[in-house]
């Protein structure tokens, strides 16, 4: 595979990281790929503040995913990316977050090198990170975890089902992406494997954004809290939410 820079060959594909929605949040070869990109392949979760770096003339191709309908299914997105390499051109897969964080950017590089397609990937702040920094929300704290772990929502969809037991840890911060319908099973499923109804939780609905609601509980009422909240927004389940109150820093009052 080479490592060549994308303006000196090509047949290029750039898988970009968006970050979690503050545009200031792109890295600089973030920033540099958009402008430079003549496709930029985007999802819903890309801000229009960050799609406006990219050139006037560049092809815009919007293969977003809403929750229970996928706008371009997964195989043709990957040949999207296939067809445009293939016809010399720099193509930018831009990704909110990071796009090796529930992002299914591997499955696309899959694609692309099975094709003998030149890529890179230009890592971002995924939504664990950014969400719950501007939140207020350390996702490790001396006083309260002592690891960190990141779950898809899509419970069961793809693959073996989670291993509960091993999640309900008390020095245990959660991160559920995608899982604001699922709710309801997740309360049910770390109670039934012995973790407090009484543990703090948080759901960050369009973290990083202007648009920002952050809202407060505990894991016995996470599915009432559901309830307030809309897409997208990351669910955070341990006593590090306690901290939200103290150290909210961005947007404005929290909601309850």
């Amino acid at each position: 595979m080479s490592h060549l820079h994308p303006e000196s060959q090509q047949g290029f594909v750039s898988l970009v990281g968006a970050g979690p929605g503050d545009p200031d949040l792109l890295t600089v070869k973030a920033v540099k790929r958009i402008r430079n990109a003549d496709v930029i392949v985007y999802d819903r979760l890309v801000s229009q503040d960050i799609l406006d770096l990219a050139s006037p003339t560049a092809e815009m191709v919007y293969v977003g995913k809403q929750l229970d309908h996928h706008f371009v299914p997964q195989p043709e997105i990957n040949q999207i990316l296939v067809e445009r390499a293939q016809q010399g051109k720099h193509v930018v897969r831009l990704k909110g977050g990071d796009p090796f964080i529930f992002g299914r950017g591997g499955e696309e590089l899959q694609a692309l090198a099975e094709h003998s397609l030149a890529y890179e990937v230009v890592p971002g702040i995924t939504a664990a990170i950014g969400c719950t920094a501007y939140a207020g929300i350390p996702l490790t704290h001396r006083d309260h975890a002592q690891s960190v772990q990141s779950i898809t929502g899509h419970l069961k969809q793809h693959g073996e089902d989670i291993n509960w037991a091993s999640l309900a840890q008390s020095n245990h911060t959660l991160v559920f992406y995608m899982g604001l319908k699922q709710c309801p099973q997740i309360r049910q499923n770390l109670l039934n494997n012995g973790l407090a109804s009484s543990t703090p939780c948080a759901i960050i609905e369009r973290g990083a954004t202007p648009q920002q609601r952050v809202f407060t509980g505990t894991l016995d009422n996470l599915a009432v809290l559901a309830e307030q909240a809309e897409s997208p927004s990351l669910i955070v389940v341990g006593s590090v939410t306690q901290l939200h109150h103290q150290l909210a820093w961005f947007g404005g009052d929290a909601a309850e």
